[in-house]
């Protein structure tokens, strides 16, 4: 072969990774971009009511905290990380003995706020008592609300004690 030829062939080669890997990294942000407008989509079509969704967010067992709490039709953005007050109704994991098995589960929770604040010496931060009553399963698998969830990038740079915001 000429060297004419094998430059054409690498040029070639170096093309088509181009085009390959374009496509990978169109293909991964068309699908969480898809996954992300069909969650908006079902937070709108949430029916009005006297109840929250809830996420369950187990971090390492020193923190206290529950998890993430909106009101029905809003964005994840505006619900708030809670501490739950179970004397009337424990939570799923407690209940059940095994903390942390449903970290990530949606939940559709009955109760209200009682306008007190608890301190959580683990995350070392203060949170809003949820006096729970009622709590149903809506997912053990919903659509993503943090970056870690459909970054990699946002992944390698979250670390343990790392206390996410939904997006």
């Amino acid at each position: 072969m000429t060297n004419r030829a094998l430059r054409l062939i690498f040029a070639a080669n170096v093309l088509l990774a181009t085009f390959f890997l374009a496509g990978c990294e169109t293909t991964s942000s068309s699908g969480n971009e898809q996954a992300r407008a069909a969650a908006a989509a079902n937070i709108q079509a949430e029916a009005p009511g006297d109840y929250f969704i809830g996420r369950r967010y187990f971090k390492i067992p020193q923190y206290k905290f529950w998890g993430y709490v909106r009101k029905p039709g809003q964005p994840w953005s505006t619900s708030q990380l809670v501490v739950f007050n179970e004397k009337e109704k424990l939570a799923p994991d407690r209940e059940q003995l095994n903390f942390g098995f449903d970290n990530n589960y949606e939940y559709k929770v009955w109760g209200r706020f009682s306008g007190d604040t608890v301190y959580d010496a683990g995350s070392n931060g203060f949170y809003p008592e949820f006096v729970l009553k009622k709590i149903e399963l809506i997912s053990v698998s919903p659509a993503p609300i943090f970056k870690s969830q459909y970054s990699d990038r946002a992944k390698a740079a979250t670390g343990r004690y790392t206390i996410e915001k939904p997006e």
